[in-house]
């Protein structure tokens, strides 16, 4: 039950139990256990959609009755040679894909607004906008990625949303803005080859900042109440990260997880000491760790993307004492896994679905279901659920035998993973937020 106690400690007594408060929902391993969440829908079906102002790949995140997402508003500056796109093939712009970062015409990222957006969940109104300008060094962006990368985390009190810039704003549930941060001009550009893209934590009365780039790279953790420096843990310049950091409980304490470009990594949130790692090198690690049972899964990212597990508690290189199995190959670019009821759960780009066994790492099965998967799967009620660049969102069933429930197909684009909160699911979608479900 120690887990269980963390996770009260991380989260304030305002929350709710069906909330979705950040990245991967309540434990941050994409995993509800709620009843009766929804399995098939149309767009005539839909309890609400609601157009966006802006563009952005961050994903929902709900607490309060409302459910909010960030976006920018203006283009940033496009990068130079061929990008990744939606379209797989052809021209992106003649096939009416919207350019997230911007743009063929696009020269600079002047004028550009970022924006924390507050909706009802129950009819998809807007309730209020929190507002940023733009400052400091912008980064590059490309067609499916912008400033607007981060997903917002709350603990029922203040949200807090961080941008490619390396903005961060503190916004209280009525949209007031309590601080900000320009960590870009505090600290030094950020600058991360496809764009800066981590999402805050909280732990207690901490914010924690995944700060891995070219120019400097460090772990820094800032008082929640005012955005002041708590404490930095430096690391060698280069040591990059795309991922989002997750506190697990560590027979002596708690352990934050780290994907990084180094390896695999495990800090402690309260002073930020390095407690383990394992050394191996990624290019783009984006996937984020998942944890069940004393037990932390997770793939690498990049092409090759190993899988691995490893059990928690170790001191210094755990390469030969904690590593439970590892698989060279085979893990998703940049979707996370899902772990549920024993089984792991992963999509990739070219449409393949696996699961394994989360014991051994054994495949159980492996099926071509279509679609490109780009968002992380989430787990509920039995059900896996992965959304598809293509606006669709495959259903299903959980367990040793692959069983399609439903191919939900909605219009537009989804690079955001779904919210599940108080039976329904929120679907953020290139220009337009979704709810599934009354």
């Amino acid at each position: 039950m120690r887990l269980v106690s963390l996770l009260i400690i991380c989260f304030s007594f305002a929350l709710q139990a069906a909330d979705w408060p950040q990245w991967r929902g309540p434990a941050g391993t994409g995993v509800s256990a709620e009843e009766g969440v929804p399995v098939e829908w149309t767009e005539d079906s839909l309890a609400w959609s609601t157009s966006l102002r802006g563009l952005g790949v961050s994903s929902p995140v709900v607490a309060d009755g409302k459910v909010f997402v960030t976006y920018q508003i203006g283009a940033g500056t496009p990068r130079p040679g061929r990008h990744p796109s939606l379209v797989q093939s052809g021209d992106p712009l003649d096939a009416g894909e919207t350019p997230l970062g911007g743009t063929r015409a696009d020269s600079d990222a002047s004028g550009v607004t970022f924006v924390l957006a507050a909706f009802d969940t129950s009819s998809g109104e807007l309730v209020w906008e929190a507002t940023l300008p733009s400052e400091g060094q912008f980064p590059l962006v490309h067609q499916k990625a912008n400033m607007a990368n981060s997903s917002p985390t709350t603990d029922g009190e203040h949200i807090y949303a961080w941008f490619a810039t390396g903005q961060l704003m503190a916004v209280d549930m009525d949209g007031e803005i309590a601080w900000t941060r320009s960590l870009g001009l505090d600290l030094g550009p950020f600058d991360i080859g496809w764009g800066h893209s981590s999402s805050p934590m909280i732990y207690e009365d901490k914010v924690i900042l995944i700060c891995y780039q070219k120019g400097f790279s460090m772990l820094l953790a800032l008082d929640k109440e005012t955005g002041e420096e708590i404490w930095r843990e430096e690391r060698d310049a280069g040591v990059i990260s795309y991922s989002t950091p997750l506190v697990v409980d560590g027979p002596e304490g708690p352990e934050m997880i780290v994907n990084s470009g180094f390896g695999v990594e495990a800090y402690n949130p309260d002073n930020g000491d390095k407690l383990w790692y394992y050394e191996e090198p990624s290019r783009f690690p984006i996937p984020v760790p998942v944890y069940h049972d004393g037990v932390i899964y997770l793939t690498r990212g990049y092409r090759s993307s190993p899988q691995m597990a490893f059990r928690v508690g170790g001191r210094g290189n755990v390469s030969d004492s904690h590593v439970e199995w590892r698989n060279a190959t085979g893990g998703p670019y940049i979707s996370s896994l899902v772990e549920y009821e024993g089984l792991l759960y992963m999509a990739n780009g070219a449409g393949i679905v696996t699961c394994m066994e989360a014991s051994t790492g054994q495949r159980i099965w492996q099926e071509r279901f279509g679609g490109v998967y780009t968002a992380s799967p989430v787990a509920a009620d039995g059900r896996i659920y992965f959304a598809s660049e293509t606006g669709g969102m495959l259903v299903i069933e959980a367990g040793a035998t692959p069983k399609v429930l439903a191919r939900n197909e909605l219009s537009g684009h989804v690079l955001a993973s779904p919210a599940i909160a108080n039976g329904q699911i929120f679907i953020r979608f290139d220009r337009r937020l979704v709810a599934v479900g009354q």
